[in-house]
């Protein structure tokens, strides 16, 4: 996303830049990326095993509906299990306000060879903190360098830092919502204050229009993906994790032991001598 002031209105949320194909194209190519995102997986895992400092971590922010389960789902699901860890925030304990907003953030980053997802972040602090007034306009304004520097040193520190902004239109977040009326068995999903949130559209795309803004940097780059379409999303932000990965450049790490002698001491052994 370049640099500058952002006007969400520019951005199409049912385009599907970077595919030309349709829906099946779509699903067939996220598919294809399961084999690649699995060899990149892995070649992280073993890095980090081996010494390494490198890890990932994916933000997913979004209003509601915008997808972020299906990335789980979808995209995030082509890795294997063991290797990623996932963290959902809900609202903050009191114990947690208390001891700052990013405190609960740093509890949860991954290990070095992990790729970490963070479903909505500490990113919320400036957005529904911003539309509900829940920390006054000094300390929201203050939160957005705190932030920057945050992340910052994740980068420095060896950690590839991927934010998305999953960008859906109200129309489809309403026939989304409708769906799930439609449907005993997501009445679960559906939550009445989604409602309240739904009328406060435009304030929060006001305060992620900010939060793009001013945390839009080289080091940590937020990226808007279109997300009206399903299967567009789940391709873009697969498509995205493998990309940085890929900039990741990893080898698999060298031998600490003779190759050779381990083979020749493997093919000599016999566990069922002697008996």
């Amino acid at each position: 996303m370049p640099a500058g002031e952002v006007d969400l209105a520019d951005f199409d949320p049912h385009g599907t830049p970077g595919f030309a194909g349709n829906k099946a194209g779509g699903k067939e190519a996220l598919a294809d990326l399961g084999t690649v995102l699995a060899e990149l997986q892995e070649r992280l895992f073993a890095d980090g095993r081996s010494g390494g400092r490198r890890r990932v971590l994916l933000v997913l922010q979004g209003m509601d509906t915008s997808g972020k389960g299906g990335v789980m789902r979808h995209a995030v699901g082509l890795f294997d299990p063991q290797g990623v860890h996932i963290k959902s925030f809900a609202t903050p304990t009191d114990d947690e306000r208390r001891k700052g907003f990013l405190w609960r953030i740093r509890q949860n980053l991954p290990e070095p060879g992990m790729i970490g997802i963070f479903d909505r972040s500490h990113y919320e602090d400036v957005l529904i903190g911003r539309v509900r007034n829940l920390a006054s306009p000094s300390t929201i304004a203050k939160r957005y360098d705190s932030i920057n520097a945050f992340e910052d040193k994740l980068v420095d520190s060896g950690t590839t830092v991927i934010k998305a902004m999953l960008h859906i239109s109200p129309d489809k977040q309403k026939e989304r919502l409708l769906a799930r009326l439609d449907d005993p068995t997501k009445h679960w999903k559906y939550d009445v204050a989604d409602l309240e949130e739904r009328a406060r559209w435009s304030e929060y795309q006001r305060a992620y229009e900010i939060a793009l803004e001013r945390c839009n940097t080289a080091a940590a780059p937020w990226l808007i993906v279109p997300s009206d379409r399903k299967w567009y999303r789940n391709w873009a932000i697969a498509s995205l994790l493998r990309e940085a990965m890929e900039g990741l450049d990893l080898t698999w790490p060298t031998a600490d032991f003779d190759v050779e002698e381990q083979r020749r001491l493997l093919i000599a052994s016999d566990p069922l001598a002697g008996r």
